[in-house]
């Protein structure tokens, strides 16, 4: 990875900071993007400290503005980009929309890395990685993509369909770029006690999980607080010579190519999210 560029959202604690954390130590020059100025400053202080390549942009990449200006602060630094991977994730307990209107667990998984990539396709030499996760591959529901009638159910929750719905936006931009030099695949991460995990509380999780979030909150720092693993199937796809010029495939929490679930290889599917994305950045994207 020595001389190439990494950009990664949501970097600034969580999967995506040691995602850099691996990247860094492969040599690659990384940009960190999250929204809080004093974590970002100690995450770059921090990855960089042994030398390495790090530097840290401010955005809340769930707003579209921001989105915006976070793509033109990339092509003022760099004059090609290597590697983007879109991490960033969000999990609020009940439906709020950001500043744009957009419901957040959709924005944050689908309309961002949808917008984000295509603002970054000129710089873009190489790959993209979207990090799906959760419990993805359940039903997309067409009438519900911005969680319009539900948010939480028995055994559905938002965040879980919103991670499904970025697995066939995915696909679909595989699709596009092909022949272009770029790559798109998703990466499973497995589970982590990631401070966005740490910080849900019991009504924030679908109904019959509820009961059982006393004992998570004791079992998940000693299974799950290494985060080192789930950052794994990141930075395979970001730096393996395995996958080279592989795109549209999705691999698992152990770096190995696995079947997509049915919903986001669903033609319909596919349409009306990747229609969902175009309306709402008409006015900020140049498909």
């Amino acid at each position: 990875m020595r001389g190439k560029t990494v950009l990664i959202t949501g970097s600034t604690g969580g999967i995506g900071k040691e995602t850099a954390r691996g990247l860094v130590a492969l040599g690659a020059r990384v940009i960190l993007v999250g929204r809080d100025p004093v974590r970002a400053r100690q995450a770059a202080d921090e990855l960089g400290a042994g030398g390495g390549q790090v530097e840290a942009i401010v955005a809340d990449v769930t707003r579209l503005r921001e989105v915006v200006g976070l793509a033109v602060r990339v092509a003022e630094r760099c004059d090609r980009l290597d590697v983007l991977v879109n991490n960033v994730g969000a999990s609020p307990p009940r439906r709020t929309l950001t500043e744009d209107g957009v419901e957040v667990t959709f924005a944050a998984h689908v309309l961002t890395p949808f917008t984000l990539t295509h603002l970054l396709l000129p710089l873009l030499r190489g790959r993209v990685v979207n990090l799906t996760g959760g419990i993805p591959g359940g039903p997309i529901e067409l009438d519900n993509l911005q969680a319009e009638r539900r948010y939480l159910g028995w055994t559905f929750s938002q965040y879980n369909h919103t991670k499904t719905m970025l697995m066939a936006m995915s696909l679909r931009f595989a699709e596009k770029v092909a022949g272009t030099g770029v790559t798109v695949n998703v990466a499973y991460p497995g589970h982590g006690h990631t401070p966005m995990n740490q910080s849900m509380r019991a009504a924030g999780f679908p109904y019959v999980y509820r009961p059982i979030v006393p004992l998570l909150r004791v079992a998940a720092p000693r299974l799950f607080g290494d985060l080192s693993k789930p950052a794994r199937s990141s930075v395979h796809l970001a730096s393996s010579a395995e996958v080279e010029g592989v795109s549209g495939a999705y691999f698992s929490m152990r770096c190995r190519r696995t079947d997509w679930p049915a919903s986001a290889l669903d033609r319909r599917n596919q349409e009306a999210i990747w229609t969902l994305c175009e309306n709402l950045t008409r006015e900020t994207v140049r498909k």
